[in-house]
């Protein structure tokens, strides 16, 4: 069995956000799948399983993520391998996808809240690029990973996300 973890924020207000690219992500993935997401949540998250992965968006908030993603887990007994995080990192170049198969939070909370409740950072995960120096150097950190994005990079997210989608299921 394989989790793959969307990570966002719930609620419309945060919909094209650059902290809800893995919800983005995820969301891409199961209409080009033909996917549709449980209409009950479970252990604080949306869910679906398909074969032999179960996709999750939690419901926590950004920065409490790995309450969740440690109930999926223990639950399905999912080993720490199967483990697929997809989230924004805004220290790479907005577009820039990047895939590690384990490591540090890099600052990221949601990275940080899960790398606690699992008690180690071994596990992989695929960082969306959402930088843009510009516009955190005068939004600041919290106000820029909340922002929306872009009307230039929104007409790009079809192909980052389409590339995201190979990304998933290569890995």
């Amino acid at each position: 069995m394989n989790l793959i973890v969307g990570f966002g924020n719930p609620g419309k207000e945060y919909n094209f956000t650059r902290h809800n690219f893995g919800f983005l992500a995820l969301d891409f993935y199961f209409k080009k799948e033909g996917l549709t997401w449980q209409k009950t949540e479970k252990f604080g998250a949306i869910w679906q399983k398909s074969g032999e992965n179960i996709f999750i968006k939690p419901q926590t908030f950004y920065n409490d993520i790995g309450t969740s993603i440690r109930a999926f887990k223990d639950f399905y007994k999912i080993p720490l391998e199967n483990i697929l995080i997809v989230c924004d990192d805004f220290n790479l170049p907005f577009g820039e996808l990047r895939f590690r198969e384990k490591g540090s939070a890099g600052g990221n909370n949601g990275l940080k809240s899960t790398i606690l409740h699992l008690g180690t950072d071994n596990f992989a995960r695929l960082r969306l690029g959402t930088g843009n120096d510009e516009l955190r150097k005068k939004l600041g950190d919290t106000d820029f990973v909340l922002s929306k994005f872009t009307k230039e990079e929104k007409e790009r997210l079809p192909e980052i996300l389409q590339e995201a989608s190979e990304k998933i299921l290569a890995i």
